[in-house]
């Protein structure tokens, strides 16, 4: 990963100084590329361009930090919120902070909150690099397969292979002829632009290979070539038996 970028926002410059040093001695990686003790000034540089991190006070005149996030569009970086006050640990939590650090400042404390935002960096950065990978390959590998990023590497599933995908709570499960299960971390959606015509989605939290369905039951299921009961929707029912008329 190349180095890590920060802003810092505290109204009072002593807290600014005191931040800059701890920072620079507990985690000289990070590059500090700003310091502001004027909110509205940091706001005009964070809808410009975003570092990866922000360390941002909440007591400030005229503009507090859960107000200068709320003027940006766009919040594309993690925030530790450093306050005098454990009162508002609950209302920054919501406005969907790493962590929050109470001032005066304790090292351990901070070095805990810091470390806490680099993994989320790190993973988030993982992430989109295997996406950006999967995209690549999946615009030069044969259609007829699926790629499934998994913790070794990336599978590479022939779509006949393929009961039924399930989707639940962002992740997708994918059920294979041979008995085996898949877990991936990408949601049902991004599977759904991948597959062929030969895939039904019979609810909104499966899609099965239509080839390997072999029966319909009334009270709402399809079942499938190894017995496994799919629920389909009554919105759906229609437009499956359709496939076969």
């Amino acid at each position: 990963m190349s180095t890590l970028t920060a802003i810092l926002i505290d109204d009072e410059i002593s807290n600014l100084k005191g931040l800059e040093q701890k920072l620079g001695k507990l985690f000289p990686s990070i590059a500090i590329k700003n310091t502001f003790q004027q909110p509205e000034e940091a706001i005009k540089v964070l809808q410009k361009k975003q570092p990866d991190l922000v360390f941002l006070d909440i007591e400030m005149p005229r503009i507090n930090g859960f107000d200068l996030l709320a003027q940006l569009e766009i919040v594309d970086f993690q925030v530790i919120f450093i306050t005098a006050y454990s009162e508002y640990a609950i209302e920054a939590f919501k406005q969907n902070a790493v962590d929050y650090v109470l001032k005066p400042i304790d090292d351990e404390e901070l070095v805990t909150a810091v470390n806490k935002a680099l993994h989320i960096i790190k993973t988030k950065s993982e992430l989109e690099s295997s996406h950006k990978l999967v995209n690549l390959l999946t615009s030069t590998i044969s259609s007829n397969k699926i790629i499934v990023p998994t913790q070794k590497g990336m599978s590479f599933i022939p779509q006949e292979e393929v009961l039924h995908l399930e989707g639940y709570e962002g992740y997708t499960k994918i059920h294979l002829i041979d008995g085996k299960t898949i877990m991936s971390s990408y949601n049902l959606g991004k599977f759904e632009k991948l597959l062929n015509a030969t895939f039904f989605k019979c609810h909104k939290s499966h899609v099965v290979n239509l080839e390997k369905v072999r029966h319909f039951e009334n009270e709402g299921y399809l079942v499938l070539e190894d017995n496994q009961r799919v629920p389909i929707s009554r919105a759906n029912k229609k437009a499956f038996l359709e496939q076969f008329s």
